[in-house]
């Protein structure tokens, strides 16, 4: 029987989806599930943007330019100036989802072997690119005790060697809600070109930004934009998930050149979702008001909950949707399978997603779970009151 390559067997599972099977077992046998488990949000999406499908009246649904159409380019770099970040369209690359631009500015900034530093804990995915293009990741760890805030700088620099091509950031934090500061971003972008290392920033959450919140784009710091690269999809910002519509963008037409290459080789992102996303950047203003004031409720609702149940340490989220939260127990992930397998209130039970998943350290979140308050206040308040019952019970049920 011929192998897999040894990558396939490294490459980790999801923490947000690996629990899935026991999820699909629960519900078969009757229970509710309250999913926080995964950034999917309940927010419809703008009802423009599905209008412009189903009343396009294209007779040949034919391949797009690698690049994307460059209409929708265009129109994004429009978008982006409102935001303080000039780009032209040509500075764009539609990608089929933000995990392809990933994986394209791997492809184009690191070799086999190489590596690149993360502060974590961190979107999961980025092991997995790692993985797929043979690229170790560097971590250095943010406290939950702390926010998540940067960790200090002098840590990033002590995990500089040869092989160090770039540092990747998700800002605002996917799993921790962080938002850097601009002094926090000025020091990465100070590090940076001190070594001659690219910076990519995951900014996909970028509209997620509550109360006095600010959110700093990597691509506003004009001492690094040879060696800044921005990742982007409009899964989040206009609750398009399965479109798979993403981007990335730079002024380092080197990166460019590369990543056309890599886009090329997958001939096109898709056109139907394009002419959605195209369509989705006329939404009036409003929408972006009301959904992050929804947003910042539900986030203040849960953790208003959280605050009730003995024993949690909770990271106050300044953005995003997720809030991470350490847990009176030894292994969160054997908690978030007895939640599905064995416990429920009234038939109901909540799927949570383990936070060790997205530490790149091993031993590190082993305790602790990431929620995404994606579900309405109401549903919420009952997610919070299960998780206290579950506690409870889990507890002493040894």
């Amino acid at each position: 029987m011929p192998k897999i390559s040894t990558k396939g067997i490294k490459m980790p599972e999801s923490p947000i989806r690996k629990l899935a099977p026991y999820a699909e077992e629960a519900k078969k046998s009757g229970k509710h599930i309250y999913q926080l488990n995964i950034g999917q949000p309940d927010i419809k999406t703008p009802e423009n943007a599905l209008e412009a499908v189903r009343n396009n009246n294209l007779e040949i649904l034919a391949y797009s330019p690698s690049q994307g159409f460059e209409s929708y380019r265009e129109k994004l770099a429009e978008y982006y100036k409102k935001h303080e970040i000039h780009l032209t369209a040509d500075q764009l690359m539609i990608t089929t989802g933000g995990s392809e631009a990933l994986m394209f500015i791997m492809g184009c900034i690191t070799d086999p072997g190489d590596e690149v530093i993360i502060a974590e804990p961190f979107y999961a995915n980025y092991n997995g690119f790692a993985t797929a293009m043979d690229v170790k990741v560097k971590p250095v760890t943010a406290q939950l005790e702390h926010n998540f805030a940067l960790p200090p700088i002098d840590e990033f620099e002590a995990a500089i060697t040869n092989k160090t091509r770039a540092i990747i950031l998700c800002n605002p934090g996917n799993p921790t809600g962080y938002i850097y500061t601009k002094k926090e971003m000025q020091s990465i972008a100070k590090l940076a070109l001190k070594h001659d290392l690219f910076v990519v920033a995951d900014e996909v959450y970028r509209e997620f930004a509550y109360e006095d919140s600010q959110h700093h784009s990597i691509l506003s710091l004009p001492e690094i934009e040879d060696r800044a690269i921005m990742v982007d999809s409009v899964s989040k910002r206009f609750s398009m998930c399965g479109a798979r519509i993403g981007c990335l963008a730079t002024k380092n037409q080197d990166v460019l050149d590369a990543a056309l290459k890599f886009a090329q080789a997958r001939l096109s992102p898709p056109t139907f979702a394009q002419i959605a996303a195209e369509e989705a950047l006329s939404v009036d203003e409003s929408y972006f008001d009301e959904v992050i004031e929804e947003y910042q409720s539900r986030r203040d609702t849960l953790i208003d909950g959280l605050k009730e149940i003995d024993g949690l340490t909770i990271a106050q989220p300044k953005g995003a949707f997720y809030c991470t939260v350490k847990l009176p127990v030894e292994d969160a992930e054997d908690f978030a399978k007895w939640l599905l397998e064995s416990f429920d209130v009234d038939n109901e039970t909540l799927m949570i997603a383990p936070a060790a998943g997205f530490y790149s350290t091993p031993g590190l979140g082993k305790n602790e779970i990431r929620l995404a308050y994606v579900l309405e206040k109401k549903s919420i308040k009952r997610a919070v009151y299960i998780l206290k019952k579950g506690l409870d019970t889990y507890q002493n049920k040894a």
